[in-house]
């Protein structure tokens, strides 16, 4: 048994589907999931070191690609003030302010998860 069989058997015992999104699941597949370890550039790897080709791109298109260091770099600077607020922040209303003028026929957003259970 591999190193994803194991993680998966180990998943379905506390995860409905051994996943945590149903876009996942792999009953239907009839196979276990990759359990991915880490993701460089357009590359991700599974626990059993195996290179794989990332035509997924995680949760929206990964466009400069996995770990990009100025990106990498942004994100650890950012974390810094926290992780998660459940409040308005300064930033979301940057983003908001910039998506708008960037895109002039986008006059307001609404910054929202997925909504993938």
């Amino acid at each position: 048994m591999g190193r994803s069989e194991e993680l998966f058997t180990r998943a379905v015992q506390h995860i409905p589907g051994g996943v945590n999104s149903p876009v996942r699941a792999f009953a239907a597949v009839g196979s276990t999931p990759r359990f991915i370890r880490k993701a460089d550039k357009q590359f991700i790897w599974d626990v059993e070191g195996n290179r794989y080709i990332d035509y997924i791109g995680s949760w929206g298109p990964m466009i400069l690609g996995h770990n990009f260091p100025a990106i990498r770099e942004a994100v650890i600077s950012a974390a810094g003030s926290g992780l998660s607020f459940g409040a308005a922040t300064e930033k979301e209303v940057e983003m908001a302010e910039l998506i708008c003028e960037l895109v002039p026929s986008i006059e307001m957003v609404r910054m929202v998860n997925s909504g993938t259970a």
